[in-house]
């Protein structure tokens, strides 16, 4: 008797577990769900409080109770970019008050901005599979795709690739134009002072208004099923393009280093990584120097396992690189595994994951890590029902790595 009340309570729980996945989107048409809600007060960063741990992605930020419900997340989400715009990366604008035109010429998407009389053009050529029927999933590659095309050439994907120097060119290998010179900054005059990684997420976004606004008769795209993903800087390009676009199913940064998924209060404890006081400043705000150098770190509000959580309920992997140091592949690993717990609230935890493993060179993704993204793509991007659950590769820090002292949430 025991034993059949057991099993009935199991297969119970397991049924509720079930249907609120359902109930909660893979994906959203929207690119902030959360728009319609206030930012919350931002002190100056010499007002900010200590706080020697990583915060708490789920506490409100006025620190008065949690959003511990899937219903309140969306404004939570909200408070999270609102802050990392405001400290960090400057101001990603919406577009009520610009005109979006998109246009196919062949097989390459041409989407025109236009604002107070100036206009910006962002081209994209997509790749048809030879496989599937039209409308496709597509993977865009924030400045391309490292990823081995193995993984996916099989399979009914078609691919982009999002030109970054279209919106912003600033570039670490050749002369480009400074703050205020850029394309975005002609749109967007008032927005001087906002560092790369915002004004990249925007562009990304009016690729897809481009994609929504033909829609699948013409580019024969499906956009409930839109991936994006990157390498290095690039991985934090995609990882902020994820976050910053709640149309985006699926996320996979690659070695995206400090700035992208490592903490900066983790790596801030740690030498010879790329850390908020070692980082490229044109992708930042430059106040964020000023503001949060050395041990001002600890009064950011948030950090960036916040960052990676504003992907939740959508799906999410973190790829790295222990044999690259300054990758900060140690702070990534707390930092993910501090974001999880938000998937984990939610009775989603098999839509987030990482594998960090070493033994390959930067941006060459090694066969031992084809499962992991394999699945996540076959998941996310085609809705097979393949599992990705208890994805969290990290040999040479689980069991070794305290997260006890950065996580006590």
């Amino acid at each position: 008797m025991k034993k059949t009340l057991t099993t009935f309570l199991f297969l119970g729980l397991t049924l509720l577990t079930v249907n609120a996945q359902k109930k909660i989107p893979l994906v959203y048409d929207q690119e902030n769900t959360g728009a319609k809600f206030s930012a919350p007060v931002m002190p100056p960063a010499s007002e900010l409080p200590v706080i020697n741990t990583l915060t708490d992605p789920l506490q409100w930020s006025n620190g008065r109770g949690r959003a511990l419900k899937f219903k309140q997340w969306e404004r939570r989400r909200n408070e999270i970019a609102a802050e990392i715009q405001h400290y960090e990366i400057g101001t990603k604008p919406s577009i009520k008050d610009a005109t979006v035109k998109a246009r196919m010429d062949g097989d390459t998407l041409i989407v025109d901005v236009t604002r107070n009389g100036k206009s910006l053009t962002l081209k994209s050529t997509i790749h048809y599979p030879t496989t599937g029927k039209a409308p496709y999933a597509v993977l865009i590659g924030s400045s391309g795709i490292s990823l081995p095309r193995q993984l996916f050439s099989d399979l009914p994907i078609a691919t982009m690739t999002f030109h970054e120097a279209q919106v912003n060119d600033y570039s670490q290998w050749r002369h480009p134009h400074d703050r205020g010179e850029f394309a975005f900054d002609q749109l967007y005059p008032d927005l001087t002072e906002n560092g790369a990684y915002s004004e990249w997420a925007w562009g990304f976004s009016r690729l897809i208004d481009g994609l929504q606004q033909l829609g699948p008769a013409i580019t024969r795209i499906d956009t409930r099923h839109i991936g994006v993903t990157g390498c290095s800087y690039a991985g934090k390009m995609a990882l902020f393009c994820g976050a910053f676009d709640e149309r985006v199913a699926l996320t996979i940064a690659q070695e995206p280093g400090g700035g992208g998924a490592a903490a900066w209060r983790v790596s801030n404890t740690i030498d010879s990584v790329e850390s908020l006081d070692r980082t490229d400043y044109h992708w930042f705000k430059e106040s964020m120097r000023t503001n949060f150098a050395q041990e001002k770190t600890f009064r950011l509000p948030h950090d960036h396992h916040e960052l990676c959580a504003m992907i939740c309920p959508r799906a999410l992997l973190i790829l790295g690189n222990t044999d690259y140091k300054w990758l900060a592949d140690e702070s990534a690993y707390v930092s993910i595994n501090a974001a999880m717990k938000v998937w984990q609230q939610y009775g989603i935890a098999d839509r987030v994951g990482y594998s960090i493993v070493g033994g390959h060179p930067h941006c060459m993704l090694p066969e031992s890590q084809y499962p992991e993204v394999k699945a996540f793509i076959q998941r996310f991007l085609l809705g097979e029902d393949v599992s990705t659950a208890g994805v969290a590769k990290a040999p040479d820090f689980k069991d070794k790595t305290d997260l006890t002292r950065w996580i006590n949430f």
